[in-house]
């Protein structure tokens, strides 16, 4: 045998070893990463065929386990997450999958209990057990006690006067809330449209707040005084039970999402009796039963209202205006405040409309000002070329609720939108 057949069949054999042994790290690797908990191969996925994977085994494992999974919708929209206890409880939240303690490991590693006792707080069906006297009649006289569901159900409040003003736009909108099985109900005793600002605030535990209601922008002039709304006959004509607050805040500058609530620094301002913002902060937290987080407010917002710059998809996630196109102050103020809370924002488009004397507070081009309710989103459209980009987003932020759009431009010229003219209490 030549020296040269020796040396190939000596290169030929070290080929083929290389070969396995590539071959068995591979598998080795695969099955290492098949074991790895779903949350980290998820992030770990570099495009989305290998988060397509991902699900794919995570949805084989739901159906297994409880003939659940990740929702199409979800899958679809899915916007990545980078930190893995927020994509966790977002992921099992949206999609209704309980974070038992075998799902906790398979998707985190870990057990997760404080986790299962918030899904079961916002979830699972209160149950109250009511004693019927057996001689009421023969039938119920067999069964001693009787199980009731009891669920609560959103309502959205309406200023009368929108239908009054508004009627098409009004018609409009209820027609939306009609579609999707959204209870409803026009406001007694109201002296303007702008409901959400001077309704009561309801906490996590169904309380009502009711704050006082003198809005610096309200004052100067004696239309804008003879505008402002009583509150306590609000309260009253509607029949409504409130916590009575002496804060001065309104509730469009109030926004909630589970145990935190969104306030624009105007607050301050509106209280200025209060010398030491801590302790105001401190007030509000617990009246509200949740973690107040104060942002900058515009200096050239006559409102200063939160819910026309930003809102919650979920306790950690925002969205709000384009922060690029937002003054730099506003910016920084906005970036620190994200920073803080760990929150990730999405940036919203809004549309800056030349100046128009006839409607100096008009609010067209304010995406972020939506009606948000459990299952569905009413959101303004404006007839632009950003309307599309926008459904798109919201879609996407919000996989599992219908998106409605509304043209709500005669609204809109007069200072407002959606979330302005609403109020809506869990009943």
């Amino acid at each position: 045998m030549s020296i040269e057949t020796t040396i190939g069949i000596i290169s030929g054999i070290i080929a083929i070893v290389t070969a396995i042994i590539q071959l068995k790290n591979h598998y080795f690797s695969q099955r290492k990463q098949g074991k790895e908990p779903f949350i980290k191969r998820l992030l770990a996925a570099k495009d989305e065929k290998g988060r397509a994977k991902v699900f794919e085994d995570i949805n084989i494992y739901l159906k297994t386990i409880a003939n659940s999974g990740i929702s199409e919708g979800y899958i679809k929209g899915f916007g990545e997450i980078d930190k893995p206890e927020l994509l966790f409880k977002d992921m099992c939240f949206s999609n209704k999958i309980k974070p038992t303690k075998d799902v906790c490991k398979k998707f985190m590693g870990e057990n997760r209990p404080s986790l299962m006792d918030e899904y079961n707080k916002r979830f699972e069906k209160s149950k109250i057990h009511q004693a019927m006297p057996a001689e009421r009649n023969n039938d119920v006289a067999q069964s001693v006690m009787q199980e009731q569901i009891v669920e609560s159900h959103q309502v959205v409040y309406l200023s009368s006067l929108l239908l009054d003003k508004f009627p098409k736009t009004c018609t409009d909108l209820i027609e939306i809330l009609k579609k999707h099985n959204v209870s409803y109900k026009f406001l007694k005793g109201t002296k303007d449209i702008w409901c959400r600002d001077y309704m009561p605030i309801q906490t996590p535990s169904g309380k009502l707040v009711q704050f006082r209601y003198e809005p610096s922008y309200l004052k100067g002039k004696k239309e804008w005084v003879e505008s402002r709304s009583d509150v306590e006959e609000v309260c009253k004509q509607n029949n409504l039970h409130v916590t009575f607050s002496n804060i001065n805040l309104d509730g469009g500058n109030v926004l909630m999402c589970e145990d935190r609530a969104i306030i624009s620094s105007r607050i301050f301002t509106e209280n200025p009796e209060y010398s030491d913002k801590d302790l105001l902060v401190s007030e509000l937290e617990k009246l509200l039963e949740v973690e107040v987080i104060i942002i900058p407010c515009q200096n050239s917002d006559m409102t200063g209202h939160a819910d026309g710059m930003v809102r919650f998809v979920n306790r950690n996630i925002i969205l709000g205006n384009n922060r690029e196109r937002e003054y730099a102050y506003w910016r920084k103020g906005i970036n620190e405040v994200i920073d803080k809370y760990k929150l990730t924002y999405i940036d919203v488009p809004f549309l800056e409309l030349p100046h128009d004397n006839k409607h100096p507070i008009s609010a067209i081009g304010i995406y972020v000002n939506f009606l948000n309710l459990d299952n569905l989103i009413v959101l303004p459209i404006f007839n632009k070329p950003e309307d599309k980009k926008v459904v798109d987003i919201i879609r996407k932020a919000f996989p599992q609720k219908s998106i409605e759009t509304i043209d709500y431009n005669e609204v809109a010229l007069e200072g407002g939108l959606l979330n302005c003219t609403t109020c809506v209490i869990r009943e």
